[in-house]
């Protein structure tokens, strides 16, 4: 490893901060670029063997890879600055555009600006849904995995961790029975990359993480906003494979029906903002937490929640990184444990799928029923309610992305453009 100065380090953080737009890809394929092509602080093998495990996380595997690639530079001071520094812009910008929208939401152009947004949010998932399947989808049993996780969250309202969990047991089992698997899998003797105080760090993170949780439990009790918050964006942190994408059809539709924290085109708006912002996508969650502030307690409320649900939805991510980093080696050539990890990987398509069914369902109607009996749970439109505009503007969307492959920025901002136009039009 090379003799690199923390101060350079420091300010290349704060550079990868800054331009981290794009989702998870466009973010790894800027620390690529920057610390493997032009810094050359770390090798391909090494960077390719630190995604591969962050990959295997709950949790957003981009900011997890700098959090790994800064602890292998400069140890836990390193760790821990290049994983706050790829969260801080951007959890910054949300909370600024969080402001902005619930004081001026009720301006023209501020709500054509998110009507196009909210355009652009539809096909933009619809193009991970695709992405994904892609690559996810290459078995029969993946096949079944994906189909049975759409089924049991949009048709039965089963519990996201319960899919999650049952995948991966699913993909384990295989594993296990499989002929392949009968042969001893090779002796591994590889040795733990070892930082002075990494364990120290993990169970400090750990404590603070369990602190905050059940200090607002003990402090307040489980039915207000706060402690709600914390405990269930700290259950979601433990069980967010696959990306932001694969959760925020669960955190939508708890959000909005459960607690009653937001309304279903509110949570695509804030989407919409952190698609907008460098960072990980799954700050769209601190939106949440600032929506739910804001309604039970004004906007010094909304900040506090905001702040909360940004600290215990990212302080897990730590612990993952310092606790099992050391050991990423072991866990690469575990046969099981890989077949476990796909297995969930399968199930993500499924979730996914019922996220852009769900988000149409709310966006492009203004009125939906719910068909309930035999255990079945629907959500069904009704056609006569669809907003004709909002369907012209997402097949403008979708064809930008898939017909003529623009990119992100051209995308937001060409249906940005066209909702405020349209705002115009009709205000």
């Amino acid at each position: 490893m090379l003799d690199i100065s923390f101060r350079e380090a420091l300010a290349v953080w704060w550079r990868i901060g800054l331009l981290s737009f794009g989702g998870p890809a466009g973010q790894i394929a800027l620390m690529h670029r920057i610390l493997v092509e032009e810094k050359r602080w770390i090798d391909e093998d090494r960077f390719l063997h630190a995604l591969n495990y962050c990959m295997m996380l709950p949790g957003p595997e981009a900011q997890q890879l700098a959090t790994y690639i800064g602890w292998l530079l400069h140890g836990v001071k390193g760790g821990l600055v290049a994983g706050i520094l790829f969260i801080v812009p951007g959890a910054v910008l949300i909370l600024l555009l969080s402001l902005l929208y619930v004081l001026l939401g009720d301006v023209s152009l501020v709500q054509g600006l998110f009507f196009g947004l909210k355009a652009a949010v539809l096909a933009i998932v619809l193009q991970a849904l695709f992405r994904i399947s892609q690559k996810a989808l290459k078995n029969r049993l993946a096949w079944a995995l994906a189909i049975g996780g759409f089924i049991a969250l949009f048709a039965f309202n089963l519990p996201f961790p319960l899919v999650v969990l049952g995948a991966g047991l699913v993909g384990y089992l295989s594993a296990r029975l499989s002929p392949a698997s009968a042969a001893p899998e090779p002796a591994q003797s590889l040795s733990p990359e070892l930082r002075p105080g990494t364990k120290t760090a993990a169970v400090g993170c750990a404590a603070l993480w369990t602190l905050t949780v059940f200090g607002l439990l003990w402090l307040l009790g489980g039915d207000q906003v706060f402690s709600q918050l914390a405990l269930f964006f700290s259950k979601l942190a433990v069980v967010t494979f696959g990306g932001a994408y694969a959760v925020l059809g669960y955190v939508a539709q708890q959000g909005v029906e459960h607690y009653g924290w937001l309304q279903p085109g509110e949570m695509v708006d804030g989407l919409g903002l952190a698609e907008t912002t460098p960072g990980p996508l799954i700050l769209v969650t601190q939106f949440v937490g600032f929506l739910a502030g804001f309604r039970e307690y004004g906007i010094g409320g909304a900040v506090l929640a905001a702040i909360l649900t940004t600290w215990v939805t990212f302080l897990p991510c730590f612990v993952w990184i310092f606790a099992g980093a050391p050991y990423v080696e072991k866990l690469r050539h575990h046969q099981a444990l890989s077949k476990a990890l796909a297995g969930i990987t399968a199930a993500v398509v499924g979730v996914i799928a019922n996220l852009a069914l769900w988000f149409s369902l709310n966006v492009l109607f203004a009125e939906r029923q719910v068909l309930e009996g035999y255990g079945l749970r629907l959500l069904l439109p009704e056609l006569a309610s669809i907003n004709l505009a909002m369907l012209a503007l997402t097949l403008v969307a979708c064809l930008l992305l898939f017909g003529f492959k623009r990119g992100l920025f051209t995308l937001l901002g060409s249906c940005a453009l066209l909702g405020m136009g349209w705002q115009l039009l009709v205000g």
